[in-house]
């Protein structure tokens, strides 16, 4: 048995189909977002209720079974739950809330980010850096002192994203079959000669 016989499978394993089924998940979640971005947030914000409901009842459950690391997988299980039952039980607070929460948190991170942007770049005598720390500190307090705006530009965002990576995803996905055909064809046998 190979060392890598365990691991996850790379692109070049993975059937070149699935980029494009990926390609068309992401073409139609970015025009939802643009064309209906409420309800294509509402709907988002819905599924990560469910989502954290389910992982956080499987992590109690893995207990059973494992029970390395208890307290974490206790706490994410319970944090998970409650989370998930309030998102499901009051879901208009919640397409307005947990978009803001990550609004903020990314502010927050870009705060610090620029900070450390600042420091790195005064220290370095780079200022293109200090002028990028000094940037994204600004676009970080922006979105921290606006976080319900910028939840609302949220669905836009995601929308141009989401539709660029379809394209692209679906660009890969033909190239990778165009690729997986010429091979083919290289490393065929000629039948149309006898073999003697």
């Amino acid at each position: 048995m190979t060392a890598s016989a365990g691991a996850a499978p790379v692109a070049a394993d993975l059937p070149w189909w699935l980029g494009v089924v990926q390609g068309i998940a992401l073409l139609v979640l970015g025009v939802l977002c643009l064309t209906a971005p409420g309800a294509t947030l509402f709907v988002v914000v819905q599924f990560i209720g469910i989502y954290w409901l389910v992982t956080g009842i499987l992590g109690l459950v893995s207990l059973v079974a494992d029970r390395t690391m208890w307290l974490w997988k206790l706490f994410a299980g319970i944090i998970g739950i409650l989370a998930g039952i309030a998102i499901i039980q009051h879901p208009m607070w919640a397409t307005i809330l947990v978009p803001s929460t990550l609004i903020l948190v990314i502010g927050i991170m870009g705060i610090v980010a620029g900070i450390l942007g600042i420091i790195h770049g005064w220290s370095g005598r780079s200022w293109t850096g200090v002028l990028l720390g000094l940037f994204g500190a600004l676009l970080g307090l922006i979105l921290v002192a606006n976080p319900v705006i910028g939840a609302a530009t949220l669905p836009f965002v995601v929308g141009i994203f989401a539709a660029i990576g379809g394209i692209m995803s679906l660009v890969a996905a033909v190239s990778e079959r165009r690729s997986q055909r010429r091979i083919a064809a290289a490393g065929a046998p000629d039948l149309s000669t006898p073999a003697v």
